[in-house]
């Protein structure tokens, strides 16, 4: 990674280590961005806009301090100039300072390296695999259009198959990513320690949504 990494914000993509994640690049100080990553080290950081970011977008609205760089697997330039490119997940990092003499941000950075998986923390995960795994397929079997179960619905409504291969820090890594959760909620997730705290925590979460999907339901049914 290169000392000063290029910093893409956006309001509503989170992206999570090894997780792959298709982007449509048009603004002229994004598509200058990208080509200087293209003919560099095909680096960019992914950093979530705090809320209140419509007051400045065009100028530097404050991003959240931790984002995740992202490695360009994948780019195609049209004719007019703008980019189709795919970034690969690659680490987690804390902005320490921004530099300002281009058209697009790029940060001084530090790397935060994942918590290491203890033997205890490995069976908690394999737990809460367990837990997601079965949520995601009730779900699949008896669809809930509930607001507060959208987000399970999401993968539902996408035929998501877990395959029973795919390592636990990429099943949480990917679901953190593609379920419909709100960007702050992403965010939280992408914060936290290690595997283990956001495997925890993404359950928790989506068992919050599921018990308020029910709660209105069960309203509904005593009226």
């Amino acid at each position: 990674m290169s000392d000063l990494l290029p910093l893409f914000p956006l309001p509503d993509v989170v992206l999570f280590p090894n997780v792959f994640l298709p982007l449509h690049i048009f603004e002229p100080r994004y598509r200058e961005m990208v080509g200087d990553a293209l003919a560099g080290d095909r680096m960019l950081g992914m950093v979530l806009l705090k809320p209140g970011w419509e007051r400045d977008y065009e100028g530097q609205p404050p991003v959240y301090p931790i984002g995740c760089s992202g490695v360009i697997t994948h780019a195609e330039r049209l004719q007019d100039g703008r980019y189709n490119i795919v970034l690969r997940g690659v680490e987690r990092f804390r902005v320490v300072e921004e530099d300002r003499t281009r058209s697009y941000r790029r940060a001084a950075i530090e790397r935060i390296a994942e918590e290491q998986l203890k033997p205890d923390d490995r069976a908690v995960v394999g737990r809460q695999r367990a837990k997601l795994e079965a949520m995601l397929t009730r779900t699949m079997d008896r669809p809930s259009h509930a607001a507060g179960a959208q987000a399970i619905d999401e993968a539902s409504a996408a035929n998501l198959k877990i395959p029973s291969t795919m390592p636990d820090d990429d099943l949480i890594n990917g679901l953190s990513q593609y379920l419909d959760l709100d960007p702050i909620e992403k965010q939280a997730l992408l914060e936290q320690r290690g595997l283990r705290a956001r495997a925890e925590s993404l359950v928790e979460l989506l068992e919050m949504k599921l018990m308020m999907a029910r709660v209105p339901r069960a309203r509904s049914v005593a009226h």
